[in-house]
């Protein structure tokens, strides 16, 4: 089943695109009145006018009905209207999303209504504590236009339709007024460490100034069944307490319970040892502590993006902070993994709030990707009024990076693609051309512009990118198939996932046929994942063959059509996935048709991606070397001469893949890092590129961060990425190409719909 996105925040999304202002902050006057009709007016065309709802946000005010105030009662644990203005509550109204507020006093209470009576929470629950997608608080309330008095508000609560009334919930609520006041205290919130405005968004030639991180995932925490296998949010309605709170609920006490993050982070994807998790995956948890797991305020071992790859490192005041350096352009690709969730959620380790199915995960990360810009507009006052907005075409992206703001490109990375899988599930669809066009249509409707074809696991498009270890195993147990690696290798195809030795040797039984009916009926796995996979236990327990294996198939008649299509729509094709033979093929078809690709996570086809208008990924080399200034920016330096060379607009930016389980760069000092002693590290404060943001020592609750200690421990240390590869660098002008990869890369999209237009036959001559 879909969670398709409501008809309004696509709407939404259409219109804000390109970031106009809609709404103004509230003033100091009493907020309760109109400047659009007076009631008698408006009671003559029988329509209510429509006040103000975003201007509250972040202020601090009295709630009044007539000549009384909203007060915490004498036990303090409920609400009353009283007629004293000074035991009047000080409530701080945090926006919750787009015209709606938690109410928070100044002693840390909340105005809650879960049935009725309004009681004074100083705790709440939510949808990720309770681990229930279906839980709404009592303590979310929108503000509109009075039915009784149209000059004034009434409150309604979210929860249970109600409105506010005198001694509790009502259907008729009680008219009330929202007067300005001091004495709030703030709701909890993480800090910028960043002080100024953006100014600088073009070059003196004109193009766009900003840096693209070309490969996202702001929002895993809703892939893998939206449970806790990928822990934290970059944003929630109810703060910052619930987006990133403790992890133990889900991890277990000292992450004992966070297997997969166990595994990948010992250990990476490439040497994974399985068989020894065994006896931790029959007890449920692992023998040994894993990681300390407090969040908010503390976050004593996370976020960590080096060594944690199962924990939010894009909460949405680090992705702020990040933009104030310079970067404006991201792709958000939508992630997940039915295999890890099933496993996960199967054995017991982890629970979930919906089905592990793959377009089940992608939805809803599409559904919150627009969530979240509204969330952030409503902190910055209303609709189109947030730096983070959702973009459709090249233009609205020039538009909305030229205004000072970051620009967010929707993308899909998952494996079973449209479902359609290798081996068809029960109730999956057809996956015919037919098929193919409808579901391109689909969620090109909803905005996505870029897509990966295939990722780790072989689908009906094409086999999988033929990374080795755990995703060895997990192909299989996905497709019933056997691995399907040969030592017949194109030898023009030197890079990426799919080469050398095969961990899981006696899984691999060469086919033929790609698509030949799958030998072992797997379905048992999501509801027994161990002991299905137990039964293969010999297989798995063979040795590794040993040499330059790749898979032993190439793209399907029906991904060839996948790729047709979305050139015909002009949309990013991301090539970075595809198998040795199927990459090989893929450039066939971009060559033939003059058509540019993305390949962010840094392949480059020996330069024919660049010769093609594409664009692929850089970054800058962690330790410096005395003898050799500039040490750690010679490789972005040579990769920018290369795409020079072939043609290229001499720009590259960045592909993190942060959330994505690819790790970070690590810090620069400490013992062992660098083999050579550093110098020159990173002090405060200092100014962004531009000169424009002036940063200071990053700090996440109660904990100070230290970039050259600990690295890019989330997305908010960019600005220190930048400013230690610029105390490095010979010029300023080493790092310019860096500021116009936006350009850069909006060029690539700009030729994919141009390119799409002579194919369709728009453009007589091609």
């Amino acid at each position: 089943m879909r969670l398709p996105l409501m008809v309004a925040v696509v709407a939404l999304a259409g219109c804000n695109a390109g970031g106009a202002d809609s709404s103004t902050n509230a003033g100091t006057e009493t907020a309760g009145s109109s400047d659009t009709e007076s009631s008698t007016e408006s009671g003559e065309t029988g329509e209510p006018p429509q006040l103000d709802t975003h201007g509250f946000a972040n202020g601090c005010y009295l709630v009044r009905s007539g000549d009384t105030f909203l007060t915490a009662n004498a036990s303090g644990q409920a609400y009353e209207f009283n007629a004293s203005e000074d035991a009047a509550a000080r409530f701080f109204m945090k926006a919750s999303d787009l015209g709606a507020y938690l109410l928070y006093d100044e002693g840390g209470g909340y105005l809650v209504s879960d049935d009725g009576p309004l009681l004074r929470q100083t705790a709440l629950q939510s949808d990720v504590l309770l681990i229930d997608d279906t839980y709404i608080s009592g303590a979310e309330w929108l503000p509109e236009t009075s039915l009784v008095d149209w000059d004034q508000y009434q409150l309604r609560n979210r929860r249970n339709d109600q409105l506010l009334g005198q001694t509790g919930l009502a259907e008729e609520g009680v008219p009330v007024t929202f007067e300005p006041a001091t004495g709030c205290t703030e709701h909890p919130e993480l800090t910028l460490d960043a002080t100024g405005t953006v100014e600088r968004t073009t070059f003196a030639d004109g193009d766009l100034y900003g840096i693209v991180d070309t490969h996202s995932h702001i929002l895993s925490n809703f892939g893998f069944g939206g449970g806790g296998v990928f822990h934290g949010g970059a944003f929630h309605r109810l703060g910052v307490e619930h987006a990133l709170p403790d992890c133990a609920l889900y991890h277990g006490e000292n992450g004992r319970k966070d297997i997969f993050g166990y595994a990948f982070d010992t250990a990476g994807a490439d040497s994974a040892d399985l068989t020894g998790l065994i006896p931790d995956l029959v007890a449920g948890e692992l023998a040994e502590d894993n990681h300390m797991t407090p969040g908010y305020p503390e976050f004593t071992g996370w976020p960590n993006a080096p060594t944690r790859s199962t924990h939010q490192t894009q909460y949405f005041k680090w992705l702020e902070r990040a933009h104030l350096a310079g970067l404006r352009l991201v792709v958000q690709h939508a992630t997940t993994n039915s295999v890890i969730c099933n496993f996960t959620i199967g054995q017991g380790l982890q629970q979930s709030r919906y089905e592990c199915n793959d377009m089940v995960g992608v939805d809803r990360i599409i559904d919150e990707t627009y969530a979240m810009e509204r969330y952030i507009d409503a902190q910055s006052g209303g609709p189109g009024m947030g730096w983070f907005r959702v973009v459709q075409t090249p233009a609205q992206a020039r538009e909305v990076i030229g205004s000072g703001k970051m620009a967010v490109i929707l993308g899909i990375e998952t494996s079973d693609l449209f479902d359609c899988a290798l081996t068809p599930k029960d109730g999956d669809p057809v996956c015919d051309e037919a098929y193919i066009k409808e579901q391109l249509d689909y969620y090109y409707a909803l905005g996505i512009r870029a897509m990966f074809p295939v990722h780790k696991y072989d689908n009906a498009f094409s086999p999988g990118d033929g990374d080795r270890a755990f995703i060895e195993l997990g192909n299989f147990l996905n497709s019933g198939h056997w691995s399907n690696f040969t030592l017949d290798c194109p030898a023009e195809v030197t890079d990426g996932f799919d080469k050398g030795d095969v961990n899981f040797g006696g899984l691999n039984q060469p086919r033929d046929v790609y698509a030949s009916p799958a030998p072992n009926n797997l379905s048992g796995f999501p509801d027994m994942p161990l002991n299905v996979t137990s039964l293969y236990l010999q297989e798995i327990l063979e040795p590794p063959l040993e040499g330059e294996y790749c898979q032993n198939a190439t793209l399907t008649p029906l991904g060839e059509t996948l790729i047709a299509e979305m050139m015909s729509r002009g949309m990013i094709i991301e090539v970075d996935h595809f198998s040795q033979q199927a990459y090989k093929r893929t450039f066939e078809l971009l060559e033939a048709a003059n058509y540019p690709a993305a390949g962010t996570h840094g392949r480059n086809f020996n330069g024919r991606l660049y010769q093609l208008g594409g664009v692929s990924k850089t970054g800058f080399g962690r330790c410096r070397d005395a003898d050799n200034p500039g040490s750690t920016v010679q490789g972005f330096i040579s990769k920018i001469q290369q795409i020079t060379d072939l043609g290229g607009y001499p720009a590259e930016g960045f592909g993190f893949d942060l959330n994505g389980f690819a790790g970070a760069r690590g810090p620069r000092f400490g013992d062992g890092v660098c083999p050579t002693e550093q110098m020159d590290p990173i002090t405060y404060p200092f100014s962004s590129y531009a000169g424009d943001i002036q940063f200071t020592q990053p700090v996440i609750g109660n904990r100070e961060l230290d970039f050259n200690t600990e690295g890019l421990v989330h997305i908010g240390l960019l600005p220190e990425l930048i400013e230690d590869a610029r105390r490095d660098a010979v010029s300023e002008a080493d790092i310019e190409p860096l500021f116009r990869s936006a350009e850069g890369y909006i060029r690539m999209w700009e030729l994919s719909e141009q390119r799409a237009a002579a194919l369709n036959g728009d453009v007589l001559g091609g």
